[in-house]
């Protein structure tokens, strides 16, 4: 059994374990699914930088929810979602909403200043 800088036996995941990391990944933190193996998050990390089956298990859990949850987004989004299609739009082609407003002296002597904010919209399309 390999030891660790100060003497201790490497902790190892079981087969069984590490067949369940690409579950866990799907919806677990990396220190969530060090939790659940009773390990310490940086001591999952070693693990992963030593097995690289952990890492790609890992990996692959992420990218697979990942991948069904922008799928339902599209879907919701084609399909006439307002909220989905605005969200898209704002996180994956860089639109964003802003406000102008321009600014005078009260006796109108002042250059006019443009100011913009950016609103963010957390309302929820009413029909969802």
């Amino acid at each position: 059994m390999a030891k660790n800088k100060l003497g201790r036996p490497e902790i190892e995941l079981t087969q069984e374990q590490i067949d369940q990391i690409e579950h866990l990944s799907a919806t677990l933190t990396t220190e969530d699914i060090a939790d659940y193996f009773g390990i310490g998050r940086t001591t999952f990390y070693r693990l992963m930088e030593r097995n690289s089956d952990i890492l790609e298990r890992y990996k692959k859990g992420r990218t697979k929810v990942k991948n069904l949850i922008a799928g339902s987004l599209i879907q919701k989004a084609t399909e006439g979602d307002t909220a989905s299609q605005i969200f898209y739009l704002k996180t994956q082609c860089g639109w964003k909403e802003t406000q102008s407003l321009e600014h005078f002296s009260p006796d109108g002597s002042m250059t006019p200043t443009k100011i913009e904010r950016v609103i963010i919209d957390k309302s929820t399309d009413s029909n969802s």
